[in-house]
């Protein structure tokens, strides 16, 4: 049996060459100089996973102003996901554009582990094991830079991948961290590897909590 690599935060996203609903891709050249969100589903013609994509489907243009690209996977085949499309518009208003990669062999999902080895009811007809529901968070390096995974009876939360991208982003811009619960326009966490003298200069008035919790606030949250 192949093996394949373990994926941590750090590690680059593996490539792989796959037909999707818009036509066949190779994954780095997808992602080129934008961050990626790639997250898949166990099934097509599924509630939870229906109601998933048609929420990303509304958000998309939220991803596309902060420079994102969404993709899709789902254990079926091109053919059947264009099917699934229709339903997904109709129940939840949501129309999908982003790609949707075909992916019944698994391959994809073997090379980013996202296979369930939890339930073992989770397979498909052939006896199969399905994939879970995976995000994973690259950026223009093709870089994985955060790793979500839910059961497949547990529906994700778009809103939280947005204020993970916004946090992700902000960091690499700001050189800060973000605290619990943080929403942006809320405070931030001015980053440890800044020294006190260079955070005068690029945050004023910053507030030392303690020595190694310094708060401030951005002029702008983009």
């Amino acid at each position: 049996m192949a093996t394949f690599p373990t994926l941590r935060l750090g590690s680059k996203a593996p490539n792989f060459q796959a037909e999707t609903t818009t036509g066949k891709i190779d994954f780095h050249e997808f992602i080129g100089d934008s961050w990626t969100i790639l997250f898949s589903h166990p099934d097509d013609f599924t509630p939870v996973c229906t109601t998933e994509l048609g929420a990303f489907a509304k958000l998309e243009p939220d991803f596309t102003k902060r420079g994102v690209k969404l993709i899709g996977l789902s254990a079926n085949s091109v053919e059947s996901h264009h099917g699934w499309v229709g339903d997904i518009a109709e129940v939840t208003g949501g129309h999908v554009s982003f790609p949707i990669i075909g992916d019944k062999d698994r391959q994809v999902a073997l090379a980013y582990d996202m296979i369930d080895h939890q339930d073992a009811t989770n397979v498909d007809s052939k006896g199969m094991a399905m994939t879970i529901r995976s995000v994973f968070f690259i950026d223009p390096k093709k870089t994985i830079r955060t790793i979500l995974a839910y059961p497949a009876s547990t529906g994700r939360n778009a809103s939280e991948v947005l204020r993970i991208i916004d946090s992700l982003q902000l960091g690499d811009k700001h050189r800060i961290t973000t605290p619990i619960d943080w929403v942006p326009g809320d405070d931030v966490i001015v980053a440890p590897s800044v020294t006190d003298e260079e955070a005068e200069k690029h945050f004023p008035g910053f507030r030392i909590v303690k020595p190694y919790l310094r708060m401030t606030s951005l002029p702008e949250v983009d």
